[in-house]
């Protein structure tokens, strides 16, 4: 006779009807129907009773809760007297292995474990998005100068500035031209009578040469070189080149007087080597006199002669005791 108990949900014996331990039962404790798996085999009173698990109940038997309803039941169904308990029997077979049960009731979560070793980096991750710009930070310190950068380009003109503070006066500029003469004006007047200055020193030069016998019928086309010197105080004429040299500039006058004799004469006024004056005398059997003077405007430095031109039958020019050949120069007025 079978005897079929319920027993918790979490039963390892739990199964289906389509399990082939599975059998159509009726549970004996709570007159339940649906399907059970057989247990295992108890005696009761000389009998073999198989013991089933019923599937969908939830209900807990204790051992000795089950064998007491187990021998009410029994009992109840054998309609006899209670039986002698036997000695235990032999050990059964182990039955096959039911399917597995739903999972229990979550566990309690245990303590952390110990920190475990650092792994390995993983892969870069692809670049995320770019992030929104954020606030504006607080200004930095001042840096240092840099370098100078290279000139730039000239810029446009900028407008006119308004004019400036009035300057110092400038240094003084060169002499202009004469004015127009003003109309007279009155007569002032007197002043008062000044002290007596000191004498101002004039610039002087002044020169007169003359031929002598040694040096009568002088070469042409060369200085003539008056070799009498009547006056040369300040040496402005030269007796070895026979050339005035301009010591001070200004307006000078000069002269010259000829004795004609034996040939005819042509002598020309030369200042720089260019010919000024020209005097020309032709010889007539006797002794004729010529001469020739002009003022001449000279500089520092300037040079100034008298020269036969034309030849040696131009070159008469005569002196001795009685007669006399002469050349003369003297400064005007300076030019400072």
């Amino acid at each position: 006779m079978k005897i079929i108990t319920c027993l918790p949900r979490s039963s390892p014996l739990r199964g289906s009807e389509d399990d082939p331990v599975m059998k159509a039962t009726q549970c004996l404790l709570c007159s339940c129907s649906g399907f059970g798996a057989e247990m295992g085999r108890l005696s009761v009173k000389g009998q073999t009773v198989n013991i089933f698990s019923f599937v969908g109940h939830l209900v807990s038997v204790t051992t000795t809760q089950l064998c007491r309803r187990r021998k009410s039941r029994v009992d109840n169904a054998l309609g006899g007297a209670d039986g002698n308990v036997e000695a235990k029997g032999m050990k059964g077979d182990q039955g096959a292995r039911g399917p597995p049960g739903k999972h229990g009731p979550k566990g309690l979560v245990g303590p952390v474990g110990e920190k475990g070793l650092r792994g390995d980096a993983g892969p870069p991750g692809q670049k995320g998005e770019k992030g929104d710009v954020g606030p504006l930070g607080p200004d930095g310190p001042k840096g240092s100068t840099g370098p100078s950068g290279p000139a730039g380009l000239p810029g446009s003109m900028g407008p006119v500035g308004k004019p400036g503070p009035k300057g110092d006066p400038g240094p003084l500029g060169p002499q202009g031209e004469p004015g127009v003469r003003g109309v007279r004006g009155w007569k002032g007047d007197r002043g008062e009578k000044g002290k007596i200055g000191e004498t101002p020193v004039l610039p002087k030069s002044a020169f007169t040469v003359g031929l002598t016998v040694l040096s009568k019928f002088p070469p042409s086309g060369v200085p003539i070189r008056f070799d009498r010197i009547l006056y040369n105080e300040f040496n402005h004429y030269d007796v070895a080149t026979g050339k005035f040299t301009c010591h001070i500039a200004g307006a000078y006058y000069f002269t010259y007087h000829v004795t004609v004799f034996s040939r005819n004469v042509q002598v020309s006024l030369v200042k720089n080597g260019v010919k000024m004056l020209h005097t020309k005398d032709g010889y007539m059997s006797s002794e004729d006199q010529a001469s020739g003077g002009l003022v001449l405007q000279l500089k520092l430095g300037d040079e100034v002669w008298l020269q036969v031109t034309g030849g040696e039958r131009f070159n008469g020019l005569f002196a001795d005791e009685d007669d006399d050949t002469t050349f003369t120069g003297f400064l005007l007025f300076s030019s400072s």
